[in-house]
C-alpha cells in the first residue's frame, strides 16, 4: 500500500471523516489551517527577499543608500543577472509564475475550478524574490496573493475539495497573503472576494475572512503589529480639499488607464523579439538598471520612497518625472519576463501623482489644504482603484493603513471618480486585461471563452477536396460531383493555396460547359478565401466562417508556404462547442449526477453520446491528461474525477475535481467520461 493510502488511512481519513458531517466546519478548519501556512508564506517571502538583497546588494534592507554606495556597473549587472535567473526559473519549471500572478489565479478559478499547480508556489516565491531583491521595478503584494492561492488549492486538492469549494479555498489563500502583507485583515477579505472570486456570498465570505484573520495574527507575531508604511496623522482640514480631490480622482483615472496600457503593450513589444524568454528577462533587467542611473527610485517595491513622500520630503518635478519613469520600469520588468507583482508600483504612482498635486494645492492654499501628504496617501488608493478596478479594497486597505476616519471621506471621492473615468476609458482592469488577450472574459462568462480557448489543429481534418490549379473546368465538374464536399481548394504544383471553388458557383456556368470546353480551368474561377492556421483559436474562425458563408476553410501550415495540410468544418467547431458548453455546465452540480451513475450504467445524451463513470484503465495510471491526449486518441472527453479513498469509496460530500492538463491520473481514480461506446471499448482496453 503506498504511503499516502497509509496516512489517509490512519490519519486523514478518520479526521475528514468527523469534518465530513458538516460542511461548515470543514470550511472553517481548511480555512484556519490555509490562514496560518498563508502567513507564513508571506513572512517567509519576506526574509527570502531579504536573503538576495543580501546576495545581491550586501544589505537587508535595501535602501537607496545601499544602491549609490553601488559600483555603476553593478547597478546594471544585478537587475540583469536577477532577471536571467528569474526567467530561467519560470521558463523551465513553472510558466504561470511569470508576471504579476494575479491574472494567473483569476485564470484558474474561472476555468480550471481553482486548480494550481503546488509548484508554483515555490517557483513563484523564488523568481519573485529574485526579481524584487535584485532591483526589478515590481511589488510583493502580487506573488504573495498567486503563492498563498497556490498554498490554498494545493490543501483544497489533498483533502479532496469539490470544485466551489476549491475556489474559495484559493480565495483563503489570496486573503491570507494580502492581510500579512499589509497587516489589513479587512483589506484581504475584500480584496480576495471583490478580485479574485468577484462573489461576496455568505457561504464563500466566511472562511475568507477567518483565513485573513490567521494570517493577520501569525503576521503580527513575528513582524510585529506595524502598517506597511509610516504614515503620520492626517485630516481634511477644509470643504473645499473636495476640489483638489476631485482633481486627484480624475488624474489618478487617466494614469491608472495609462499604467494598464504599457504593462501591455510592454508584454506585445518583448514578444515580438527573437530571443530566448530567459534572455529576455536579462535584457529586461539591463534596461532597468540603465533607468536607475537617473532614478534608483525605480528599484524594488519603493516603500523608502513612498514613505519619504507621505511625509512631504519631495520635489515636485521629480515627483512628477516618477510617475512614468515608474510605469515604463514596471512595464519593461513584467513585459520581459520578470515575476512580481504591480499593486506595489500602484501605489508608487499614486502616491507621486497625489504627493505632486498636494504640493500644488497647499502652495497655493495653504489655509485650506492639508500638507501634500494626505494628498498622496489619497493617491495611493485612487489609482490601485482605477488599475483594478476594485475601490472598495482600495479603500479599505488604505484606511487600515492610517487607522483613522478623517481621511475616508475624500480617499472615497477620489476612488470612485477614479474608477468610473477608468472603467469609461478602458473596460478592463489590469487584472482582467491580460484574460480578455488570452480569450478569457470573466464580464461574459465561460460560454463566450471556449472557443477562444480551442485552436484549428484539435479538430483539424485531413478528408479535404484539393484540385491543382489546372484542371479543367469539365473535370472540375466531374470531380466534385462525385465529391460529397461543398468546396474544393485549389493549389499550385507546390500544394501552394491559390483559392477555392463553392460547389454552388458551378450552377453558373454549367450551361456554358459545352462551349468553355478547355478554355477554363481552375485557377481562372478560383475565388479568394481566407486560410487559418493550426495556432488559430476557433473563435477567430468562426468569423472567418460567417465572413466567407462556407462549410470548410482550409488549413495551411503558416502564411509564407500557404501549403494545404487540411480544413476545418464548421460543423465540427458547433459540435466541439456544445460538448464543452455541455461539460462546463455540469461542473456545478456533478455530485448528483455521480452518485446516480455506476460503473455498469450510462446515461444517453445525444447523438450515441453516453455518460459513462469507469475506472480509470490501469495501462493510463502515472500519466497526466496532457500526455495521454484523451480527446485525440480516444474522441473522449473527462467531465470530472472522483477520487477514491482505497478501501471505503468517496469521501462525503466530495464529488471530485475538474480535469486539467497536468493532472496525473493514478489507480482508484473513477472518471466521468462523455463518449460513445465503440470509443469507450478502446479506451477501456488499456491495460
Amino acid at each position: 500500500m503506498r504511503k499516502e493510502s497509509k496516512f489517509f488511512k490512519y490519519l486523514a481519513k478518520p479526521f475528514l471523516d468527523i469534518l465530513g458531517r458538516s460542511e461548515h466546519i470543514y470550511m472553517v478548519v481548511i480555512a484556519i489551517i490555509i490562514g496560518v501556512l498563508g502567513g507564513f508564506g508571506a513572512v517567509g517571502f519576506r526574509y527570502l527577499i531579504q536573503l538576495f538583497q543580501k546576495i545581491f546588494w550586501q544589505t537587508n534592507r535595501f535602501s537607496l543608500f545601499a544602491v549609490n554606495n553601488t559600483p555603476l556597473l553593478l547597478r546594471v549587472a544585478i537587475p540583469a543577472f536577477g532577471g536571467l535567473l528569474c526567467g530561467l526559473l519560470v521558463y523551465y519549471f513553472a510558466k504561470e509564475a511569470r508576471g504579476h500572478g494575479v491574472p494567473e489565479v483569476m485564470e484558474a478559478v474561472a476555468l480550471r475550478s481553482g486548480v494550481i499547480r503546488p509548484r508554483v508556489v515555490v517557483v513563484k516565491a523564488l523568481a519573485s524574490a529574485i526579481s524584487i531583491a535584485s532591483g526589478g521595478s515590481v511589488g510583493r503584494e502580487g506573488p504573495i496573493v498567486q503563492v498563498g492561492s497556490a498554498l490554498g488549492s494545493s490543501i483544497g486538492q489533498f483533502f479532496k475539495a469539490n470544485a466551489r469549494q476549491l475556489k474559495t479555498l484559493v480565495g483563503c489563500g489570496a486573503a491570507a497573503g494580502i492581510a500579512a502583507t499589509f497587516n489589513a485583515p479587512i483589506a484581504g477579505a475584500l480584496f480576495a472576494t471583490e478580485i479574485i472570486l468577484g462573489d461576496f456570498g455568505v457561504s464563500q465570505f466566511s472562511p475568507i475572512v477567518i483565513s485573513s484573520v490567521a494570517a493577520t495574527v501569525l503576521s503580527r507575531h513575528f513582524m510585529g503589529n506595524l502598517p506597511a508604511f509610516e504614515i503620520p496623522k492626517y485630516q481634511l482640514v477644509s470643504a473645499y480639499e473636495f476640489i483638489p480631490y476631485f482633481i486627484l480622482g480624475i488624474s489618478a483615472g487617466l494614469i491608472g488607464v495609462l499604467y494598464n496600457i504599457c504593462i501591455h503593450k510592454s508584454d506585445d513589444l518583448f514578444e515580438k523579439i527573437a530571443l530566448p524568454d530567459p534572455v529576455k528577462a536579462m535584457l529586461g533587467g539591463s534596461i532597468i538598471g540603465v533607468i536607475a542611473f537617473g532614478f534608483p527610485q525605480v528599484y524594488g517595491v519603493g516603500y523608502e520612497t513612498i514613505t519619504n513622500v507621505l511625509r512631504g520630503n519631495s520635489v515636485a518635478l521629480t515627483l512628477l518625472a516618477l510617475i512614468f519613469v515608474k510605469i515604463l520600469a514596471t512595464s519593461i520588468t513584467l513585459g520581459s519576463g520578470g515575476s512580481g507583482g504591480i499593486f506595489a508600483p500602484s501605489l508608487f504612482i499614486g502616491a507621486m501623482l497625489g504627493g505632486l498635486i498636494g504640493k500644488i494645492a497647499h502652495q497655493f492654499y495653504p489655509e485650506i489644504t492639508a500638507p501634500s501628504g494626505a494628498y498622496a496617501l489619497v493617491g495611493m488608493g485612487a489609482v490601485v482603484a482605477a488599475a483594478t478596478h476594485a475601490p472598495i479594497s482600495a479603500i479599505i486597505i488604505i484606511f487600515e493603513l492610517t487607522n483613522t476616519y478623517n481621511i475616508i471621506p475624500p480617499l472615497m471621492v477620489s476612488c470612485i471618480i477614479s474608477v468610473l473615468l477608468a472603467g469609461r476609458l478602458k473596460r478592463e482592469s489590469v487584472y482582467t486585461d491580460k484574460l480578455v488577450r488570452r480569450g478569457v472574459d470573466l464580464y461574459q462568462g465561460q460560454d463566450i471563452n471556449i472557443l477562444k480557448n480551442m485552436h484549428v489543429k484539435s479538430i483539424i481534418n485531413k478528408d479535404i477536396l484539393i484540385i491543382p490549379e489546372n484542371t479543367s473546368y469539365p473535370e472540375i465538374i466531374k470531380i466534385m460531383t462525385n465529391s460529397a464536399h461543398q468546396e474544393a481548394f485549389i493549389v499550385d504544383k507546390n500544394q501552394k493555396l491559390i483559392g477555392y471553388i463553392p460547389a454552388l458557383s458551378l450552377t453558373e456556368l454549367i450551361s456554358e460547359s459545352r462551349h468553355l470546353g478547355q478554355l477554363i480551368i481552375a485557377s481562372d474561377i478560383a475565388q479568394k478565401i481566407q486560410p487559418v492556421l493550426p495556432d488559430d483559436n476557433l473563435d477567430y474562425v468562426m468569423h472567418q466562417f460567417g465572413r466567407h458563408r462556407v462549410d470548410e476553410l482550409p488549413v495551411i501550415d503558416n502564411m509564407i508556404n500557404k501549403t494545404v495540410i487540411g480544413a476545418i468544418c464548421q460543423k465540427d467547431i458547433i459540435d466541439m462547442y456544445n460538448r464543452e458548453i455541455f461539460k462546463h455546465d455540469l461542473a456545478g452540480g456533478m455530485h448528483s449526477l455521480l452518485s446516480s451513475i455506476s460503473t455498469d450504467r450510462s446515461v444517453e445524451i445525444s447523438d450515441g453520446y453516453h455518460l459513462f463513470e469507469i475506472e480509470l484503465p490501469q495501462g493510463l495510471a502515472g500519466k497526466s491528461i496532457r500526455d495521454i491526449n484523451i480527446r485525440k486518441r480516444f474522441n473522449i472527453e473527462i467531465i470530472m474525477i472522483k477520487k477514491l479513498s482505497v478501501e471505503e469509496g468517496t469521501i462525503p460530500n466530495r464529488p471530485g475535481i475538474f480535469p486539467y492538463p497536468e493532472y496525473v491520473l493514478e489507480i482508484g481514480d473513477n472518471l466521468l467520461i462523455l463518449c460513445r461506446k465503440e470509443d469507450l471499448k478502446r479506451f477501456r482496453e488499456q491495460r
